[in-house]
């Protein structure tokens, strides 16, 4: 499985971004039946089965083996990528394109956020030591400098992981999620949501 998968063809993004589907590919993160994945879905295994052919369809799902449940073959399914990237240029060019690629960043903040979650859970407490941060903050940025913001955190990210991405020396691992907060105050301006960031290094083993 590769981290990225770059999307440039409409094809790809059309077969992708639709909410079953997304959540088919959340599930294959990890090698899946169809019958595994329906019963975590509450969704008949032919109907996964339908959005499973069409993801492979598109590549972005692959057969990684097949065994035999009751003398019935049966493959096994996994996501080609763990995080899928769309091409500027198809912007626009799908109905619902946007809300669909938010409701995929989404979903693999929250994937993320369990990942971190279990890391820190597993660290061996009794070591001397265990060396660690974690960075939280909220910015407000205006609809015309967001991607601005965006190139700038890039360009950041890009930096730390040239100058330390060898390698040598102790792994840590990085992670940064940025992501609207809801406004309660009925005076915030709407038209420019906060953006929360945070970063966090696990698993640490040396400082």
């Amino acid at each position: 499985m590769r981290d990225v998968m770059y999307l440039e063809q409409i094809q790809q993004a059309e077969a992708l971004l639709k909410q079953p589907r997304i959540d088919v590919l959340r599930q294959l993160a990890e090698p899946h039946s169809c019958t595994e994945v329906a019963g975590r879905l509450d969704l008949t295994p032919q109907r996964v089965y339908y959005h499973v052919k069409r993801l492979v369809d598109a590549g972005l799902v692959s057969q990684v083996s097949e065994r035999r449940v009751r003398g019935i073959s049966e493959g096994v399914y996994q996501a080609t990528a763990r995080s899928y990237w769309l091409s500027p240029r198809l912007v626009g060019r799908i109905g619902g394109l946007r809300r669909a690629r938010d409701e995929l960043s989404l979903g693999y903040l929250l994937d993320l956020t369990e990942e971190i979650q279990a890391d820190v859970a597993a660290l061996d407490r009794t070591r001397p030591e265990l060396p660690s941060i974690g960075v939280s903050g909220e910015i407000h940025v205006r609809p015309e400098d967001r991607q601005a913001f965006l190139d700038d955190l890039k360009h950041t990210l890009q930096d730390l992981f040239t100058r330390y991405g060898g390698a040598e020396g102790d792994a840590f691992k990085l992670a940064v999620a940025c992501y609207p907060k809801e406004h309660h105050d009925d005076r915030a301006d709407d038209t420019a949501p906060a953006c929360e960031g945070s970063a966090d290094d696990g698993p640490p083993s040396a400082d």
